[in-house]
């Protein structure tokens, strides 16, 4: 399950095969592109370097807080003024709504650029932790890929963000690293006998 905040911190992209390899895809303009049109953020494209730097500055914040948070540490107090901050740069009214026969309110932006989704992803990344859904924030066990996810189980035990992908590859990984360890043990045996 992808939340706004987990898809703009997994913007920077790690080979989870262990190449090495990985990419800043807030560089890029098609993943900008698709994560604005996903998100319905109304924020102009091309990046502008100032605008970039903030977002990657945010990314960077948003990542500490995530690591934080699934290491069981409180959220440091300058972090939380941060993000606070980044939540307070734009401004919005409500606006009740009718639709399919329902009322509902609506929050609307009076500013359409990146200062308002970034304070949008930002306040994603909040709702998370205020709706108490922090126990479930995980960071992929595989080395290589980190890569952030909602542990949306019922007994919240996921530890790979894609069982057929990183856990595979880690089982495999273990696997031969056992057996390995084994023909060492088995080769030291009869060199010894």
């Amino acid at each position: 399950m992808d939340l706004l905040w987990t898809d703009f911190l997994n913007s920077m992209w790690h080979d989870w095969r262990g190449s090495g390899r990985s990419e800043d895809r807030l560089e890029k303009p098609a993943w900008l592109e698709r994560f604005t049109a996903t998100w319905n953020l109304n924020a102009p494209l091309p990046l502008q370097p100032e605008e970039l730097d903030a977002l990657k500055k945010l990314r960077t914040l948003l990542g500490r807080m995530a690591e934080n948070v699934v290491a069981g540490f409180l959220l440091h107090p300058d972090d939380l003024q941060q993000l606070n901050q980044a939540m307070a740069r734009s401004p919005v009214t409500r606006q009740l709504v009718r639709t399919d026969g329902k009322y509902r309110l609506e929050l609307v932006p009076l500013r359409q650029d990146w200062v308002h989704a970034m304070a949008d992803i930002a306040a994603s990344f909040a709702l998370t932790l205020a709706e108490g859904d922090d126990g479930r924030i995980r960071i992929c066990d595989n080395p290589h890929c980190r890569w952030v996810f909602i542990d949306s189980t019922r007994n919240r035990s996921k530890r790979f963000c894609d069982d057929k992908l990183c856990g595979n590859l880690m089982k495999v990984r273990r696997f031969r690293a056992r057996k390995q360890s084994s023909d060492h043990a088995e080769s030291g045996r009869g060199q010894k006998e």
